[in-house]
């Protein structure tokens, strides 16, 4: 069974823009954020590597980003970084959806 390398490379991106949103603006509740969420969805990205059935975390918690980052980005009109976020967890979304409904295969 492969790891799911969109998953984590998904997780790693949202841990690493809380960092950059801290770096460059000094935001701590970016820092923060970007790192429990990217440390959930890197947990989610672990448990589907193990189980593609076990999609739960992953799918929730791309779904709760993609919501709040899709308000931000409606309320601001910015792209970077709500717009770019939210588009990546509508991306994690539909990919989860099409695997479990096998439109896409899981790697076994």
């Amino acid at each position: 069974m492969g790891a799911d390398l969109l998953g984590f490379a998904y997780a790693a991106t949202v841990a690493a823009g809380g960092i950059l949103g801290y770096v460059k603006a000094g935001s701590v509740p970016s820092l923060g954020a970007g790192l429990l969420f990217g440390g959930i969805l890197g947990y989610g990205a672990y448990q589907i590597s193990q189980d593609p059935n076990d999609y739960h975390i992953l799918l929730g918690t791309s779904t709760a980003l993609g919501g709040l980052m899709g308000y931000r980005f409606y309320n601001s009109g910015k792209f970077m970084p709500a717009g770019l976020v939210a588009a990546l967890s509508v991306a994690m979304v539909l990919r989860i959806g099409a695997q479990r409904v096998g439109l896409v295969g899981i790697k076994k």
